[in-house]
């Protein structure tokens, strides 16, 4: 195992320090390990938090700030936080306008979102929570019941934030995030594993003329395991379960997102966005805004991610208002 790491068991906490360091005109951390808006709480905002595993940077915490999430909560490598973490950055964030928690689908961060909302209720914050299932490469998997929280998640906390930045209240912010979720999907592969510092070695094995098609987060398994086929083909695998799933149809515009696992170059992605844009017109469907890059990785996963969010007038307002997070910025 080679990694830029001073220990296993620490790799976290240092990195949350070095969050801290760079970016305190934005983020604090505090105490247990959850990072929060440098100016909340904001007096008659609705709090947006969310949480997960870590691994997966920059999200979740690299979208604290401006116009996305208040608070994130991140726990070990590929391992839910705790509820003392959530219920931590609840009341970091309550203004008194009530908290929204967004919940990837998977069975600890559901179980440990739900006390933490259970015990901010019982000291008087309103706490409501909407869960994203938007991978249509599985129903079930090792760490979920339904399908996976994956790249939609991003999304929603943008589009979410942007409404709570601008004063909407607790209902309509969650309404807003259970649209993001019925019109988000998902999928991803990957080239290569990845190497959990706990673990040392690779969450599994492939060869070097293999892919796994429909692969999740954390490592877990997709759909198939094939041989390495070309940009087009892969791109083809990936979207035409998407847009068949929701479905996705001729008049329609996205926002489409070309989500790199964490080892893929940028050029790599553009590829894959070109081969997605030429499906996309075919079926008449318009690529009205986009998003490319590495946003909700997997270590160092070799692979990419496509989702597709079917867009209104009012998701598209939401997008393109000001954020200004580590990880994500414009307009500002």
């Amino acid at each position: 195992m080679k990694k830029l790491i001073n220990a296993p068991e620490s790799v976290v906490d240092d990195e949350l320090a070095g969050v801290a360091a760079a970016h305190a005109d934005l983020v604090r951390v505090i105490e247990p390990n959850v990072v929060v808006r440098a100016d909340a709480p904001k007096k008659g905002k609705v709090g947006v938090i969310s949480g997960g595993g870590s691994g997966h940077e920059p999200m979740h915490g690299g979208f604290v700030g401006m116009g996305m999430l208040d608070a994130a909560c991140p726990g070990a490598v590929f391992t839910s936080p705790v509820p003392d973490q959530m219920l931590a950055a609840t009341k970091a964030v309550d203004g008194g306008a009530g908290v929204l928690h967004i919940v990837k689908n998977y069975t600890g961060d559901i179980m440990n979102f739900e006390l933490a909302a259970e015990m901010a209720r019982a000291e008087g914050i309103e706490v409501t929570s909407v869960v994203i299932a938007d991978d249509v490469a599985v129903k079930d998997s090792l760490y979920t019941a339904g399908r996976r929280g994956v790249g939609g998640t991003v999304l929603a906390e943008k589009i979410v934030g942007a409404a709570a930045e601008a004063g909407a209240d607790l209902a309509t912010v969650t309404a807003l995030c259970q649209k993001v979720q019925d019109n988000v999907r998902s999928m991803g592969m990957a080239l290569t594993s990845c190497t959990v510092p706990a673990a040392g070695k690779p969450t599994f094995e492939l060869g070097d003329d293999e892919m796994e098609i429909g692969i999740g987060i954390h490592g877990e398994p997709g759909r198939t395991r094939m041989k390495l086929a070309s940009a087009a083909e892969i791109t083809a695998m990936l979207a035409t379960p998407i847009l068949d799933d929701l479905p996705f149809k001729a008049g329609d515009k996205v926002l489409a997102f070309v989500n790199g696992m964490g080892g893929t170059p940028l050029i790599e992605l553009y590829v894959i966005f070109n081969e997605l844009k030429k499906i996309l017109d075919a079926r008449g469907i318009t690529i009205a805004r986009n998003l490319i890059g590495n946003y909700i990785t997997s270590l160092e996963m070799a692979g990419c991610s496509i989702t597709l969010l079917r867009l209104d007038d009012e998701l598209t307002k939401h997008w393109d208002a000001p954020v200004h997070t580590p990880g994500l910025r414009w307009g500002r």
